[in-house]
Order: C-alpha cells, then structure tokens, then sequence
C-alpha cells in the first residue's frame, strides 16, 4: 500500500501533494510500468483522507499520462521513461548589473521627472472608467490612436497621412523587424544602406534579419550620394531631419536628389525622424516623405524622446504602394503595444495635452542646453574643446584636443564614475577623424550638478 507523510505537504492542497508523490514514485521506478494502484476508496481509508482527494490525484495523473484507467479492473502505471541520476546543476552567469554612474554623458535619454503623471494618470482612469481597453484592436494599432497620430502629422509636420496608412508598434527596433520582412525582395538577401556613423541598433537589428547592411559615409548634406549608388542597396535608412549622433541636417537640394535615386533604382528611403520635434531655432525641417510624390518613403518615429522610452510605442507610416503587401504578408502579426497604453495615447494626442507637453518640453531643453554649452565654454578645460551643434536634439559634440586615445579616455573616466560615449561608437568603419570627439547627452544631466561635472570631466580631460 501507498504510504506518504502527509504531513509534510507545507502549503500545498492535499490531492496536488498526493499527486505529486505517486509521479515521483512512477518516475523513479518505485512503481513498475504496468503495477496496479490502490482503489480509491482503499487508498483513502488506509492514508485517512478523503475519497475525493485521492480520486483528485489519479485523475491529474491519468490526464497527464502517468497511469491509465482500465474499465472494471482500476489504475495502471502507464510506460514512462524513468528520471535521470540527479546531476549538479549547472553554473548560470549572474546578470549584469548597470553600473552607478556619477555622471553619464554616454547614454541618451530624458528627464523621466517631467513624466506628465497626473495627466496620464487622469486619463488612464478614465480609459478603465469606460471598460472598452479590454476590446481587441486592428493589426496596425488602435484606430482613435491612428487618426490622432495621422491629426499631429498633418498639423505639425505638414504630412499628409491616413489613419489606415499608419503602423503602431513597441518601439523603433519591432518596427524595423517589420521592414526587414516587409523589403525583401523576391526571397533574396535584401541590401540596406545606412548611415555611417549612425544608431548601432539599426546596423543590428537588420543584420538579424538577414538584412545586408552597408554602412555609407556622410558628407556636409547627408548621405553621399556616389556611395550610396556604389553600395548597391535598394533600400536606405537615413535620418535627414537631425542626424544621430552629427547632428547633420539634409539640405532640400539633397532630399530631393535622394528622392530621384529610390525612383531610378525602384528603391525606398525609411525616413527615421529622430527627436526631430526638439528643434530650438527656426521652423521644424520639413519631413522627408511630405515633399515624396511617387511614394517611396517610409517615415517612422516613437513617443520615446518626446513621453518616454520606456512607453515602447513607436509608429510608421507606409506608402499606399506598399500597404497592401505589408497587409497581405504581415497582416497575421498582433500589435504589440498594450490596448490600454493605445487609448490613454489616443487621449493624449487628440486633448492637446500632447502639444502643451512637447512645448513645456522644448522650453526646458532649451534652457538646459543653454546652461550646459554655458558650462563647458568656461570650463577649466574650455579652450581644449570645439563644441558643434546644430541648435536641436538632446545632444552634440565636442572635440577634444588630446593625445589620449578614446580608449584610453573611456578608461579614465570610468575609473572615476564617468560614462563618455564617443563618435567613434557609432561607426561601422573606423575613421581616424572621429577621433576624440565626444557625443554629449545632455537631457538627463542635473543642471544643479554642472559645476560637479565640469570638476569631474577636468580630472579626465586633463593630461
């Protein structure tokens, strides 16, 4: 007869304890392939429980393929293969551990504590109020939040966008998974130009995609055209409105020169419209896709920069040629931003709170690039360093005049707690004029604190 100690079950019911036991019991050979178990009734008077919890135990075990009824005669250990000698486990590598940086410059990213949480609070309770978050959604995204976001496109970026025509997302790098399947050309390896330096990401997001990259080097105006052509790519990735990590912006003769060349190769340009709404002089650049008339640009951005990064929504915008392939060999693919987060965005955008924070916001970069370029120009280290920037985005750089190696730079910041992220970073090939220049993320830098980081970077920049 079965025999457990039932006391020792801790928390467990009683028929999952029970359960488990007689799957030990089979798995270790206790009980032999074919031996007949206890009757219920047998078993449950001989442990003192109840019949309904043994009858509880035998029928996870049956459903699970441990044992097996047989009319009129009871319960059979079903053929199973016995578990292993208990090995050690294995080693598994801790995660890493972001370190504690007193002062990063290297990691671009945002005030999170001008997060709009009472807004965003007040409209997620009434999202949750009307019940209807729970509704499934369109492939492409909430409708509500298409046409708020085909809304601020027409009105801030002059972009003519239907709802239909847009493409919601989690974040840039999803979006970019999507045109990697979406651009392949009749099953062959598809060629993509990207910027060089640029965004590693996009380099490695696509080369996981089977995409082959070509890394095409910048001159003054954007991409260079002759590389462009030489390179033998049909599609290019480019961020013509503000430039990450140069800050370049591409001048309209080269847009349209651009333009020209996705016509003749029957190409698409996938406009990346990067913190492009944190211009703080002069009228926003005109976007890339509203001076396209045959339909070849793909334009996409996030709410990263502008909410926050970790709101993982992004959106793209596809050209009518191109949205009945996307429907027809992507159209199986759920979105994959949070219904609620849809509705509360939607909200967001059409009440003008949208509008108001992008404007607050530009008013506190504004001011925080000021004192930040301030801060360096009368710097212990001020006549060491040409700063270029162009006036817009959260960041810019600056050229040290040293005869450290960034490597050796990189060592001795981080020796005293400092993050530094250089051009060199961002490019494909090496390229001896990116030298010692620095990429400066400024968004997160505590005003407060530029007197302690002017300190910390001359103990660094100084021989």
């Amino acid at each position: 007869m079965l025999t457990y100690d039932l006391e020792a079950r801790g928390k467990l019911p009683l028929y999952e304890y029970l359960y488990r036991c007689i799957r030990q019991d089979i798995l270790g050979g206790t009980l032999p392939t074919g031996s007949r178990l206890p009757s219920k009734r047998a078993l449950a008077e001989h442990l003192q429980i109840s019949v309904i919890t043994v009858e509880g135990a035998y029928r996870q075990l049956e459903a699970e393929g441990y044992i097996c009824a047989r009319p009129k005669q009871g319960f059979f250990v079903s053929a199973v293969e016995r578990l292993p000698v208990p090995s050690a486990p294995a080693s598994v590598p801790a995660e890493a551990t972001a370190p504690a940086w007193r002062l990063d410059l290297g990691r671009n990213r945002v005030d999170l504590s001008r997060f709009p949480a009472s807004i965003w609070a007040r409209l997620t309770r009434q999202v949750l109020s009307e019940g209807n978050f729970l509704d499934p959604v369109p492939h492409q995204g909430l409708y509500a939040l298409r046409r708020a976001i085909a809304r601020d496109l027409r009105d801030f970026k002059g972009m003519s966008a239907a709802p239909e025509q847009i493409v919601v997302g989690a974040g840039a790098e999803y979006l970019y998974l999507l045109l990697a399947q979406l651009l392949r050309d009749s099953g062959r390896q598809p060629v993509f130009a990207v910027e060089d330096p640029g965004y590693p990401k996009i380099r490695q997001t696509y080369g996981k995609c089977g995409v082959l990259c070509r890394p095409v080097p910048l001159d003054a105006q954007g991409l260079d055209l002759q590389a462009l052509a030489d390179s033998g790519a049909s599609v290019a990735h480019l961020s013509p409105a503000h430039h990450y990590p140069t800050g370049l912006v591409t001048p309209i003769g080269r847009r349209q020169a651009l333009l020209r060349w996705a016509e003749e190769m029957d190409g698409i340009l996938i406009e990346d419209d990067y913190d492009s709404e944190f211009r703080f002089a002069g009228r926003p650049i005109p976007t890339l896709q509203s001076i396209d008339g045959s339909g070849r640009v793909i334009y996409l951005n996030t709410f990263s920069q502008m909410i926050s990064p970790s709101l993982r929504i992004g959106f793209m915008v596809l050209p009518p040629r191109l949205l009945e392939r996307y429907r027809r060999e992507l159209g199986f693919y759920a979105c994959t931003v949070p219904v609620l987060e849809q509705h509360v965005l939607a909200r967001f955008l059409s009440s003008g709170c949208y509008e108001q924070h992008i404007s607050r916001m530009r008013k506190e970069y504004r001011s925080r690039r000021a004192a930040v370029l301030d801060a360096f120009r009368h710097s212990p280290f001020a006549r060491r360093v040409t700063i270029s920037e162009q006036g817009a985005g959260l960041h810019f750089l600056l050229r040290l005049d040293t005869s450290l190696s960034d490597a050796a730079l990189r060592e001795r910041a981080e020796a005293r707690g400092v993050r530094l992220g250089f051009l060199s970073d961002y490019a494909a090939a090496p390229n001896p004029a990116y030298a010692h220049t620095l990429v400066v993320n400024y968004a997160g830098l505590d005003p407060a604190r530029l007197r302690e980081a002017m300190d910390l970077l001359a103990g660094i920049f100084t021989p």
